[in-house]
């Protein structure tokens, strides 16, 4: 039972040199809870079915044996003060054998006054100086192993965390922060409430004003051509308080133009002096640049040199990139026309679609197209005729919502064929021909050259050509047909059901 009783608060090597630091002189506020312990450890040597653990107490002159009482507690490795007291002020040893193996640790315990005036003792606390606008956190020092706390923060006594957090974060600090932080750790024992502090005395400092890079830089450079110097200069982090700083060029010898900018980095702030040289003269080698910074510190000098030289080539990587950007902006072009041609009528459906603009309206016209197609009863033009009349008007009126006029559909019987024909050819916007290897009866004859009379004469009709089936020979064809001054031919794709150019 002993023997688990020491085991319990062996830790790891980590956590054990956290509770108990190597330290041989500790100092400790009266009426606080302490504990000190042994920071080695020692269960490899528990082996033993006996040993032995003392505290002894050196104060003036005289060593006495530790007993428990019920203010000091003793628990294995560690001595717990309930709470210390001014008494308590002298060498400690802590000491573990079993018969063959003798370990010790000795330490000094200061107890300090507490003030009557303050939450904390200025001779107890720890100091932190930082950066303002960086990220830090305080860490409470007070909070003991394995046991039940409440943590309050304070800054200058004064309530600054009530979150029972072990640590303070401060995601970007400024001046302001500065100060002192006490965390008050709470705990109970034996039925009463014991207190435990630390103090920890924060110092936030403006970021040192600097040059950035060497102090002396040689620049290379072509005669007659310009050349811009930059001095820059990290001015701190973004919150900080704003610094005092004078930043120059010292130009005796040369007559040179200073230009200001300013910029940012993230949380970082920069300042830059530009110095342009519109033209660079052979007497500009005898110059010696200099950029000059002034700040509450001793003042910097940044020199600059010109070197006669080829300026360095672009990086590589810089090269490629505005290679491949080259090549991008030149295919887009290319690929948008291609696509323009491919999906031509879907985007003048959506260009109507989205702009409600229709060039049809208003223009008398009561078709999109008249459709000439071999009529006569010839066996071979079957498939010809469901083209015209079931698959042409399913696919350009049902899927593209086009209207034609088909004479054998939408021509009523019995008027005069010639008035018919040329009345209806009137009131469309477009002839289609399907080409055919028969296409050459009468009928056919007029339809196709009172089109070609409109379209080349009159000029009030455009013709477009279908070869639905394949014509190996395109001299049987009207030879009125050459005349257009477009003979493209429009070839129906029977897999895709579309017309492809």
């Amino acid at each position: 039972r002993r023997g688990k009783n020491i085991l319990l608060p062996f830790l790891t090597k980590s956590s054990t040199l956290k509770l108990c630091p190597l330290r041989h002189s500790i100092d400790v506020l009266e009426g606080e809870y302490f504990s000190l312990c042994f920071p080695g450890s020692i269960r490899d040597h528990l082996r033993s079915k006996t040993y032995k653990v003392t505290w002894l107490k050196e104060s003036e002159g005289k060593v006495n044996l530790i007993q428990k009482t019920h203010r000091l507690v003793l628990n294995g490795r560690f001595l717990e003060f309930w709470p210390a007291e001014l008494s308590d002020v002298g060498n400690y040893t802590y000491t573990f054998s079993n018969g063959t193996y003798v370990t010790s640790q000795k330490w000094f315990l200061n107890v300090l006054k507490r003030s009557k005036d303050s939450c904390f003792n200025t001779n107890h606390l720890s100091r932190q100086v930082k950066e303002a606008g960086r990220a830090h956190t305080l860490t409470c020092n007070a909070v003991p192993h394995n046991k039940n706390v409440t943590i309050m923060w304070y800054k200058n006594c004064n309530i600054r965390n009530s979150a029972n957090e072990e640590e303070l974060h401060f995601p970007s600090l400024t001046i302001e922060d500065s100060g002192n932080y006490t965390c008050v750790v709470s705990i109970s024992h034996a039925g009463k409430a014991f207190n435990t502090t630390s103090t920890i005395e924060l110092m936030v400092k403006d970021g040192k004003i600097v040059f950035l890079g060497w102090m002396l830089i040689f620049i290379l450079f072509c005669l007659g051509k310009e050349v811009i110097l930059n001095c820059t200069v990290f001015l701190g982090y973004s919150n900080a308080a704003k610094p005092v700083y004078l930043l120059h060029w010292i130009d005796k010898n040369c007559s040179l133009t200073p230009d200001l900018c300013c910029s940012d980095s993230g949380n970082k702030k920069y300042t830059s002096k530009l110095l342009w040289i519109k033209t660079v003269k052979e007497e500009d080698l005898n110059c010696n640049y200099t950029c000059f910074l002034q700040t509450t510190h001793k003042p910097q000098l940044k020199v600059f040199k010109l070197k006669k030289g080829n300026p360095p080539d672009l990086h590589p990587h810089v090269f490629t990139t505005g290679i491949i950007i080259a090549v991008f902006f030149s295919l887009v072009p290319v690929l948008l026309v291609v696509l323009s041609v491919i999906f031509r009528v879907d985007l003048v459906l959506f260009y109507r679609d989205i702009t409600g603009k229709d060039d049809t309206i208003g223009d008398g016209k009561e078709y999109d197209a008249f459709v000439s197609y071999l009529k006569d009863s010839i066996s071979t033009n079957v498939e010809e005729r469901k083209f015209a009349l079931e698959i042409l008007p399913r696919t350009l009126e049902d899927h593209f919502g086009y209207k034609l006029c088909i004479f054998e559909r939408d021509v009523s019987p019995g008027g005069a064929f010639i008035d018919d024909v040329q009345s209806f050819i009137d009131k469309s916007r477009r002839l289609i021909i399907i080409l055919s290897q028969n296409y050459a009866s009468d009928r056919v004859m007029y339809e196709l050259e009172t089109g070609l009379h409109k379209a080349l004469v009159e000029r009030k009709i455009k013709i477009i050509l279908i070869e639905y089936m394949r014509i190996s020979d395109y001299n049987v064809l009207p030879k009125s047909l050459e005349i257009l001054p477009s003979r493209r031919v429009v070839k129906w794709k029977e897999d895709k059901n579309m017309l492809q150019k």
